[in-house]
């Protein structure tokens, strides 16, 4: 299990991101929002996208993926199934003895 704790955005240096040290660079939710707001024309990855913003503010990984994405135009296999993976667990969360 990894230690997570809050450290300011690197960006505006005013919100808090939950974080591990594997992130060097943890940015908020509202920095990218401008990015992550450019439209998909792809309908499939269109369709791959249109999950609800709540889980893009609660993980990290949805906004890095789709950031990805945008900036490259595609998505790997294994890119693909871990948010699918990740979204699973946001909407079924296993309950912790």
């Amino acid at each position: 299990m990894v230690t997570r704790y809050k450290q300011k955005c690197y960006r505006c240096k005013k919100n808090y991101v939950i974080t591990s040290y594997r992130n060097s660079f943890p940015v908020c939710y509202d920095c990218c929002k401008e990015e992550l707001s450019k439209p998909v024309n792809d309908p499939a990855m269109k369709k791959f996208f249109a999950i609800p913003e709540d889980y893009y503010k609660q993980n990290s990984f949805l906004v890095n993926i789709k950031l990805n994405y945008l900036k490259y135009g595609t998505l790997t296999e294994k890119q693909i199934a871990a948010f699918k993976k990740v979204v699973e667990d946001i909407e079924h969360p296993k309950a912790v003895p």
